[in-house]
């Protein structure tokens, strides 16, 4: 799985709200590198899926089309969320080789599946972080529709992994704060 080696976050880039000229959020790639490698090593080992990462893009946006998306949030030092985000097949797909059946729909087997796998994925990324109170991760939670934006405080980044597989392509999505200390 090939990792993030720097995220400059560009004048261009930049979320609204936030400072420019270096006042803005800035961008540590060893978080993300932990939930980059996570999907990798989660996908592989757990469904027999190999994702691609390809080019990352900053701030989040509407998605195109019906998508599912799955979403856990980080306490601790470090706090933000984590969002995994599927267009309706790749969700059926992936849920199905978890479970061992076709799945056709967006009932509660798919959206079981997918809030576990945001949730080990999240699990294996937090194992990474040797922080002290380890980080705590919260309940799962699955929004599905259509032209929905996912929104977080305005100082914030979102980063965006999109990923290509032989089960579909799919969106990663994490924005985090270092709390102080």
């Amino acid at each position: 799985m090939s990792t993030v080696r720097s995220m400059p976050v560009s004048e261009r880039e930049r979320p609204p709200g936030s400072a420019p000229g270096g006042g803005g959020p800035s961008v540590d790639v060893s978080y993300i590198n932990a939930f980059v490698e996570a999907v990798g090593h989660v996908f592989e080992t757990m469904l027999g899926v190999h994702p691609k990462r390809n080019a990352l893009k900053v701030g989040a946006t509407a998605p195109d089309g019906l998508r599912l998306t799955s979403l856990i949030g980080i306490t601790g030092k470090v706090h933000g969320c984590v969002a995994l985000s599927f267009p309706p097949d790749t969700a059926f797909r992936l849920a199905g080789k978890m479970l061992g059946a076709e799945l056709t729909s967006a009932n509660a087997e798919v959206i079981d599946a997918i809030s576990e796998l945001v949730n080990i994925v999240a699990g294996s990324a937090k194992a990474k972080f040797n922080t002290d109170p380890p980080l705590q991760l919260g309940l799962p939670t699955v929004v599905e529709g259509t032209s929905y934006r996912v929104k977080y405080p305005s100082k914030s980044v979102w980063l965006q992994v999109p990923f290509s597989s032989d089960a579909g392509d799919f969106v990663m999505e994490v924005t985090y704060s270092r709390n102080g200390g």
